[in-house]
């Protein structure tokens, strides 16, 4: 009887231990980093998922700038080559490639909307309007869904480097985690000088 009551007393102390040194709230932010991750790809798959669509379609616009597009298709193949584990949010030199790839892929989209600007049958092409459209909207997702991941992992990186949760995290493993930055990006996604003047009919 004195052991069971001895016994209760020591898991209820551990409880209020764990409890005080942040160990729950590791659990609830971990939880909350996942999910917040695992939208950040979905809206990239959607992006993904897009870009074949969009890529038949300019393909049919006689004349189209072949290295713009053949740029798209490439990023696009590097950007899904690489494995989105959930394990990747652990990996900071996995994470930072994962970032690189997908920052191309959006600076490389950018490019062919800008030159797409320049070609009448295709601002008239409905279904390229509505790719577009679609583009649009699911960049500004994937805009929501890495600033939600960026706060979500802002507040687990606190929790991780704050005293006495550190000490916590040291001994249950919780480490950082990488987050997206915006270096490089602006200079990824900056439209490109083209010449659009085209040479006279011979």
């Amino acid at each position: 009887m004195l052991r069971r009551l001895w016994l209760a007393v020591l898991a209820l102390t551990a409880t209020l231990a764990l409890s005080g040194c942040g160990y729950n709230q590791f659990q609830k932010l971990d939880e909350e980093v996942k999910a917040s991750w695992a939208e950040v790809l979905n809206q990239y798959q959607r992006r993904a998922d897009l870009i074949p669509n969009i890529v038949a379609t300019v393909k049919g616009e006689a004349a189209f700038e072949q290295d713009t597009l053949t740029k798209v298709i490439e990023a696009r193949s590097r950007a899904t080559s690489i494995q989105a584990t959930p394990e990747l949010i652990n990996d900071p030199a996995a994470f930072q490639k994962f970032q690189a790839a997908q920052g191309e892929l959006t600076g490389a989209l950018s490019r062919l909307m800008v030159v797409a600007e320049q070609y009448p049958s295709l601002k008239a092409n409905q279904a390229f309007q509505d790719l577009r459209v679609q583009l649009e909207g699911t960049e500004n997702r994937v805009t929501v869904a890495r600033n939600r991941y960026i706060k979500t992992v802002a507040d687990y990186n606190v929790l991780a480097r704050s005293f006495p949760n550190n000490l916590t995290a040291m001994v249950f493993g919780y480490t950082v985690k990488p987050s997206f930055t915006v270096q490089n990006e602006a200079e990824i996604s900056k439209p490109p000088a083209v010449n659009f003047d085209k040479p006279a009919a011979k």
